[in-house]
């Protein structure tokens, strides 16, 4: 076979197998949040409604949203409409493929990866300024420079916090940063100055996912559904999708800067309890650990009421921002003077 085909059909492959299991995460994920919000707030109909348990109701839903018809406005423009929803879903699925499911394990592997997971995160505002503005709406423009003035604001405190994390681990590509945590995570490593960025990175995290308290740009009561107000079928699907993905990366990098990663919990002294764990394999360390972050993340969406906009920039411009640049100087000069395991 030649190697221009070769490679072409590895590409094919590896393309379909993350759409695939992008798919199959968004359902796993909504059918988890339906529950996590139904057991913190007393709801019956997620527990009820679609067979026992609720089952069948993610499935009629994505039917449902397959089958719907993709409107074209009259006034819009169309190609930036179009394109909208395609520059999420390319951030996204970029990102997504950084993800380290296990040694040697992920998909796009460079020695600068957490650099390009930064840097192909923040396609996604593009796409969410673009549906606003490309709409011809007023409710969708405000929605969408909502969200891009959020996004772009807490990308730095990530931003930071990460930085943080390459400080400590001293290389920025991924499965370094998970290899140097085999006898320790970060988390613990960094004692305190690194659960401080741990903690700045979920808030910010949450608000880059656009997720409550933070989830201005849906803000239901006041903008109609903000920025994909006028999207329909799988245009509005791929917002859709988008953001239980960015959901699960953003809780998978943060299970790679901070807690091991792939890596096995080990505990210093118990040599038996090592063994065992180092039986379970890392992939099942890693989707264990990224689901617990997503669980927690859920548990802060559906316990915290919704943000002013003024609140939710003061927020990031006055507390995380001047805290992190602070957590980031504690790092390095600890890491200087060797202050840190």
């Amino acid at each position: 076979m030649p190697e221009w085909l070769a490679l072409t059909l590895e590409g094919i492959v590896v393309g379909v197998f993350i759409l695939i299991m992008y798919a199959v995460l968004a359902i796993i994920l909504i059918y988890m949040e339906r529950k996590v919000c139904a057991a913190f707030q007393c709801r019956i109909g997620p527990n009820r409604v679609g067979g026992k348990g609720g089952l069948l109701q993610v499935p009629a839903d994505v039917i449902k949203i397959l089958t719907k018809e993709i409107i074209t406005l009259k006034n819009a423009d169309r190609f930036l409409y179009n394109l909208a929803p395609f520059l999420v879903i390319l951030a996204s699925i970029l990102t997504f493929s950084c993800l380290p499911w296990n040694k040697g394990g992920e998909i796009l592997h460079m020695n600068i990866g957490i650099f390009f997971v930064l840097a192909a995160s923040s396609i996604g505002v593009l796409g969410i300024l673009l549906a606003g503005w490309s709409s011809n709406s007023k409710y969708t423009l405000i929605g969408a420079v909502r969200s891009g003035a959020m996004i772009i604001s807490y990308e730095l405190s990530i931003g930071i916090c990460v930085l943080t994390m390459v400080v400590l681990s001293g290389t920025m590509d991924i499965q370094a940063i998970v290899a140097n945590q085999a006898d320790g995570w970060n988390l613990f490593k960094g004692h305190i100055i690194a659960i401080a960025a741990f903690i700045i990175y979920l808030i910010a995290g949450n608000a880059e996912a656009n997720r409550g308290p933070f989830d201005l740009a849906e803000a239901e009561q006041e903008l109609t559904a903000g920025y994909h107000t006028e999207y329909s079928g799988m245009h509005f699907g791929f917002f859709y999708l988008a953001e239980y993905l960015n959901l699960f990366i953003t809780a998978g990098i943060a299970t790679t800067l901070f807690l091991g990663g792939w890596m096995p919990l080990h505990i210093s002294g118990l040599d038996g309890f090592n063994q065992v764990m180092d039986f379970i394999p890392g992939i099942v360390w890693f989707v264990g650990k990224t689901f617990a972050v997503v669980f927690l993340l859920m548990w802060i969406r559906w316990t915290f009421p919704r943000l002013r906009i003024d609140q939710v920039l003061t927020l990031e411009w006055k507390y995380l921002m001047p805290v992190s640049l602070v957590v980031l100087l504690l790092m390095t000069v600890c890491k200087v003077f060797g202050l840190v395991f």
